[in-house]
Formats: C-alpha cells, sequence, structure tokens
C-alpha cells in the first residue's frame, strides 16, 4: 500500500525554514515514515521570493538548503498551462478569482492526485481537489 502524497502550498512550507516550528516537526516526523511531500514550481518560487525578503534570509535559505532534497518538486509544462486557464475560466464563470499561482498548484494537485497541505480558503472552491489544513489544525490544538 503506497502512503499518500501531499502538495505544500506556500503557507505549509514556509515553517519548515524555522527551527521549532510545530508544523516543521510534524512534516519532518512525517518524512521519516516514508510520507512524500511534494511542491510545485509556482509555490517554490513564492517561498523562496518570501524567505529571502525577510531579516533571517540567509538563515532561511541556509536551511532550505539542508532540507531540500527530501521534497520532490513538481515542475509546471505545457498541460498544466493549459488546464490552469481552463480552470481560471470556469471559476471566473461563477464568480469566483482565484490567482495564477494557486491555480498552478491546484492544477498539480489534481493532475498527480494529491492531497493539498494549505489554509487558503480559496481553493475550497475547487471541484474533487483533496486538501487539508495542518498548520491550523496544530494551532487550534496549542
Amino acid at each position: 500500500m503506497t502512503k499518500e502524497e501531499f502538495l505544500l502550498d506556500t503557507n505549509h512550507i514556509s515553517p519548515l525554514v524555522t527551527i521549532g516550528h510545530p508544523l516543521r516537526e510534524i512534516i519532518l516526523d512525517h518524512l521519516k515514515t516514508g510520507t512524500q511531500f511534494s511542491i510545485a514550481a509556482p509555490a517554490l518560487n513564492e517561498f523562496l521570493f518570501g524567505i529571502s525578503t525577510l531579516p533571517r534570509a540567509r538563515q532561511n535559505l541556509t536551511e532550505w538548503e539542508r532540507l531540500k532534497q527530501d521534497f520532490n518538486i513538481y515542475s509546471i509544462d505545457q498541460t498544466d498551462a493549459e488546464l490552469s486557464a481552463k480552470l481560471r475560466i470556469s471559476l471566473r464563470q461563477k464568480g469566483w478569482q482565484l490567482g495564477i499561482i494557486d491555480s498552478f498548484i491546484a492544477v498539480v494537485t489534481l493532475r498527480y492526485d494529491l492531497t493539498l497541505l494549505t489554509t487558503d480558503k480559496d481553493f475550497s472552491r475547487i471541484p474533487h481537489l483533496k486538501q487539508e489544513n495542518w498548520r491550523d489544525t496544530l494551532l487550534s490544538k496549542m
């Protein structure tokens, strides 16, 4: 039986570079048991930009360099670009907006049948997208 694979949204990637962050510890523990965590290239871009603009940029980037080999990175291709545009158009026709990066994250999640770890409620409008929110679940237990 294969373990479930999770795709991390930026809000679930960012805590990984903060030593002692509870979400970081949970994800690292899951990695040790063989759980697969992945990142879509657009979320990686958003994450790297964000952690590079903070006062702890050097520490953040050093920690990411140490951790990154444990994460699968999904590149974006022509099919993803086409599906992303179709998804955004479909949602817009229903009166909902979805940003470009989020649309790529959603498409990768759906295309590879992953579970998205996110705090972003915009994803809840996307049919058949499996999602969980580990960060807020952790905070509610504290």
